[in-house]
């Protein structure tokens, strides 16, 4: 397969990234983030989720941050909506896109979403009914796609049940996610070849943690299939409450640095990206997670 020629990245930092911070991040530091990621070329941003602030109090603002928004039209803003309470409550904030999520792991649905797998794409029907008739795009997760923290390995069969499950209740587009990040190359092949089953190429994105190094290759190796939609986090932001030393999501830049280095176009200014990536570590007090952005910025200095 020969490789793609652009790649669209969602940037999931301001949702999936932020969401685990144990410190409060201010509204105005998150609709910060969205501009200056925005600005930096990103045409797909999860911006926040719609669960209840019980659970996670990171997102309770969640319709301060998109109201304040200055939005652009060829940027796509996306949340994530786990039931049908979630999705009416972010309806107000026009979404352009909802993400709702499985995992193909029984024992991670168990514990993460208090149902089974059967169960929780029974919740998501009336969800995903309920956007494609407002006209909202709806992109579903399978997490856990190649490992999970109870489990351990999943079989890709396990993947091809959740990706046909979706398909049939009308999801429109999934991401295969390494939650744990403990995913290799031929292991990943083998969890995005299941969910090709289901889905045409250009329905399909990556989603890739780096807990032990390897988002990068899986990346590449995803690139060797012909996808070229993945998801990424500005400044390497994210990780996973349920998994003990899951790190966070593969880092924006990395990612472009890589892309941009194979002559593959992103539409992404990496200095600016960068900047972004400067700004939201600043606030939370450490460095960028991103060994491209470390190295781009002890050169500046």
């Amino acid at each position: 397969m020969s490789l793609p020629s652009k790649v669209k990245l969602v940037d999931v930092g301001p949702r999936d990234g932020l969401q685990n911070e144990k410190q409060p991040v201010p509204a105005s530091i998150k609709i910060e983030l969205v501009h200056r990621l925005q600005d930096a070329g990103l045409k797909e941003i999860e911006v926040t989720s719609f669960v209840s602030p019980k659970w996670v109090p990171q997102m309770a603002d969640n319709a301060q941050v998109m109201a304040g928004i200055t939005r652009r039209p060829d940027v796509r803003y996306s949340v994530l909506t786990p039931n049908l309470q979630g999705f009416e409550a972010a309806l107000q904030s026009q979404p352009d896109e909802i993400v709702v999520f499985g995992a193909a792991s029984e024992l991670f649905s168990q514990r993460n979403i208090n149902c089974s797998i059967a169960q929780s794409i029974e919740r998501f029907a009336p969800v995903v009914a309920a956007a494609r008739a407002a006209n909202i795009y709806v992109r579903g997760a399978i997490s856990c796609a190649v490992a999970c923290p109870y489990e351990g390995d999943i079989a890709p069969e396990r993947v091809e049940l959740v990706a046909r499950l979706m398909k049939a209740i009308g999801v429109q587009h999934v991401g295969v996610a390494d939650t744990i990040g403990v995913a290799t190359p031929i292991k990943t092949q083998r969890a995005m070849q299941a969910a090709l089953k289901h889905f045409d190429l250009n329905d399909v994105s990556g989603h890739f943690h780096d807990t032990y190094g390897q988002a990068l290759v899986n990346t590449l190796t995803c690139l060797h299939m012909g996808v070229w939609q993945f998801d990424t986090s500005i400044a390497g932001l994210g990780g996973c409450p349920y998994a003990k030393g899951a790190t966070g999501n593969v880092a924006t830049e990395d990612v472009v640095y890589m892309l941009h280095g194979m002559g593959i176009e992103t539409g992404i200014d990496l200095d600016k990206l960068v900047d972004a990536g400067q700004f939201i570590s600043d606030f939370l007090q450490r460095k960028p997670n991103s060994r491209a952005a470390t190295a781009l910025l002890a050169k500046r200095a």
